[in-house]
Order: structure tokens, then C-alpha cells, then sequence
């Protein structure tokens, strides 16, 4: 019961942080930075919650609090639709948090200009 009520506060503590409210959203990003050992890396991962301003993504290396990840949303190639730009531009983000999920990482992230 007391793990009940410390996720409850945890939630209420992170809901009134926020200057937006996130939506579920699972969106397909290519993470680029460097791992807490200071190895480079680039992995296709996903967000599990999104706003203008941050999102929560999942990953398989350690990445620090403080560290800044660059983030690419894959495009479809430029043949299947002229409407589409063929890349997308990097969203620079900083890692506030690190929590997990059993085997999985759960990144809580900053984006450094909100998306518009």
C-alpha cells in the first residue's frame, strides 16, 4: 500500500513539473550521443510519451542525467511522396532522469528548443 501511494505522489510531483502535459504516443526516433562509458552511438528506438517540450524514450545503453542526445524522426523515402521532407532536423534534448522498466531503460527527456 505505501508503494501505492509513493507512485501516486511521484506522479503528482511529475504532472505539476511540467509546463505541458504529455500524450501517450509511441513514435519511431533514431538516438544519437554518447553512452556513459563515452562511446558514440546511434539506435532506433521510440518515444512512449511526447510534448513540445520533452518526452520519455526507451534505450539500451546508459546514458547520464545531463548528457544532450540528438534525436531524427525517420522520414519515408522522398519517392513516396513529394509532400514529405526527406530528413528531419535534429532535436536536441537533455536527459534529466533514468528509470527502468525490468530490461528496459526509461529516459526522461528535456528538448532544449520546444517543438513547434
Amino acid at each position: 500500500m505505501e508503494t501505492d501511494i509513493l507512485k501516486k505522489r511521484k506522479l503528482a510531483e511529475s504532472s505539476t513539473t511540467r509546463r505541458l502535459p504529455r500524450i501517450r504516443l509511441q513514435v519511431p526516433v533514431f538516438v544519437r550521443g554518447v553512452d556513459a562509458s563515452g562511446a558514440e552511438f546511434i539506435e532506433l528506438t521510440k518515444t512512449l510519451n511526447i510534448s513540445a517540450t520533452g518526452a520519455c524514450i526507451t534505450s539500451a545503453h546508459i546514458i547520464r542525467p545531463d548528457q544532450i542526445v540528438h534525436l531524427t524522426i525517420p522520414a519515408p523515402s522522398p519517392a513516396s511522396s513529394s509532400l514529405v521532407p526527406s530528413e528531419t532536423p535534429p532535436i536536441t534534448a537533455r536527459v534529466l532522469r533514468e528509470d527502468a522498466a525490468g530490461e528496459m531503460r526509461l529516459f526522461g527527456l528535456e528538448f532544449l528548443r520546444a517543438i513547434e
